[in-house]
């Protein structure tokens, strides 16, 4: 694909989306969409001003506290949550090109970003039932019952982050939506303009005003939103740094927060694993999104007696994918997202370097003439204790580990604050599974890594509080309410 012949139904915008229609932002500060490829400013949005944020609020508990949203019955919400996924799958292209021109994703990722996004609203439209089921308990010890009832928490605020700026946000908005809550999105100052489409969806799919708004911004547009008044529940996903300013924040109001934070997941290679299925599936295990994915097992623990050929194995497979052109259909590797981003893995480069960690390919800033692209890289002789080994890089560098039993493997996995992610690699399912059971982990896979919309994704320690996805992840968004009844 031309870059050049690539049309974006977004540049530059000065409105905000309040109340169901895009009005204009009362700030007259700005911020830059850069597209990391090419280092070139090609769009703009408002940094909303507190009235923006405060007319957004207003908007959504309006929406919520009227005769509307939180009054259809979970199925009639449902509904909507399915017209709106055919909305989003309609304009999958333009999504995809606006994303990858926002972050340097590769065209081959956010292809299927609109597809995964319509997925997810459609799963979460498929609990309507459990929403609608009665729940009535009896006493254990006398006559009596009590019925169960699960209401709307409120005004939801969802902030998200730049790697997956869209299916980010629909795994919150989808379980707010069919619980019958009401939103303000705010995404990452660095990708504000990809989410408008997956806005102007709900539109077409008929969601009322009001239910969605979105308002874009800095950090500090994020910091009046967690703590607005009117805001009855926070989800997050990002740094750990800002997620523990947001659980103080949220702490000190008593307001519900999911926080999807960091990670630092390991591989375990067991002496039997089959290293050509795991070459196989190794870049989007370890290395999706450029290295710039959560849950990605980024530490990979080799058994001593094989670490020679698993480096081999993932040294050849890591230089054999493409690095370029993220709007190539078959670049693998495309650029660190932000300019602060890529200063950051420079500077995890440079610190390998200097505690005698060995780069057995890349290691360096990419020879480009433009653009904000870091060698895929693999490094060898890591020790625990160095910064590659234990901080999280998020950019294209995993580290190889050795270990001599089993269980130093999983005393390493575990060696981390982080527990989000991880990988087992072997050919005995069963026994695989025995050491996936002892990794201190939200999620882990075995011979593969991918989330499931049906099954709770949380992190534990660093790397968050709360779960996305699953029955799980709708209760989030719900508070109930216990009505007894004698006899």
């Amino acid at each position: 694909m031309r870059r050049e012949a690539v049309e974006l139904p977004y540049t530059r915008v000065d409105d905000v989306f309040v109340d169901g229609a895009w009005v204009p932002s009362t700030s007259t500060a700005r911020i830059e969409v850069v597209d990391p490829a090419t280092e070139e400013a090609w769009g703009s949005v408002p940094d909303a001003s507190t009235e923006d944020v405060d007319r957004a609020v207003a908007a959504a508990d309006r929406a919520f506290r009227g005769a509307g949203w939180s009054d259809l019955t979970p199925s009639a919400r449902a509904e909507h949550l399915m017209r709106m996924a055919d909305e989003v799958e309609k304009r999958a292209q333009p999504l995809s090109w606006t994303n990858t021109r926002e972050n340097g994703s590769p065209i081959a990722e956010t292809g299927g970003a609109a597809a995964n996004a319509a997925g997810i609203l459609r799963y979460f439209a498929s609990l309507a039932p459990t929403l609608e089921a009665e729940d009535v308990r009896p006493y254990p010890n006398r006559p009596g019952r009590t019925a169960v009832f699960r209401d709307p928490i409120g005004v939801c605020a969802l902030i998200a982050p730049w790697n997956f700026p869209i299916n980010l946000v629909v795994a919150k908005l989808a379980p707010a939506l069919i619980a019958g809550c009401t939103v303000v999105i705010k995404p990452a100052p660095s990708t504000p303009l990809s989410i408008r489409l997956v806005v102007d969806a709900a539109v077409a799919a008929g969601i009322p005003a009001g239910v969605i708004n979105l308002v874009t911004g800095s950090g500090a547009v994020g910091d009046r939103l967690v703590r607005h008044p009117l805001v009855r529940k926070v989800a997050f996903t990002g740094s750990t740094p800002v997620g523990r300013k947001i659980a103080a924040a949220c702490g000190e109001l008593l307001r519900p927060v999911t926080l999807e934070l960091g990670g630092k997941s390991s591989a375990i290679v067991l002496p039997d694993a089959d290293l050509d299925a795991m070459a196989d599936v190794l870049i989007r295990s370890c290395m999706r999104n450029t290295g710039q994915t959560c849950y990605i097992a980024t530490r990979i623990l080799a058994p001593a007696r094989r670490y020679d050929e698993v480096v081999d194995t993932v040294t050849r497979t890591v230089a054999a994918g493409k690095q370029g052109d993220p709007f190539d259909a078959d670049t693998v590797f495309g650029p660190v997202a932000t300019r602060a981003q890529f200063d950051i893995v420079l500077d995890f480069l440079e610190s390998a370097h200097t505690e005698g960690a060995r780069a057995t390919t890349g290691g360096a800033r990419a020879a480009a003439e433009r653009g904000w692209f870091v060698e895929p890289t693999v490094f060898a002789d890591v020790t625990p204790g160095m910064r590659i080994a234990r901080e999280e890089i998020f950019g294209p560098v995993v580290v190889v580990l050795p270990y001599d039993t089993v269980d130093d493997a999983v005393a390493l996995a575990n060696d981390t604050e982080f527990g989000l992610g991880g990988i087992v690699f072997g050919r005995d399912p069963d026994a695989a599974m025995r050491v996936a059971r002892r990794v201190d982990t939200g999620s882990i896979g075995i011979n593969f890594f991918a989330s499931n919309h049906s099954a709770p994704f949380g992190g534990r320690g660093d790397s968050g509080l709360g779960v996305e996805f699953g029955v799980e992840g709708l209760g989030a968004y719900l508070t109930p309410q216990s009505v007894h009844r004698a006899g």
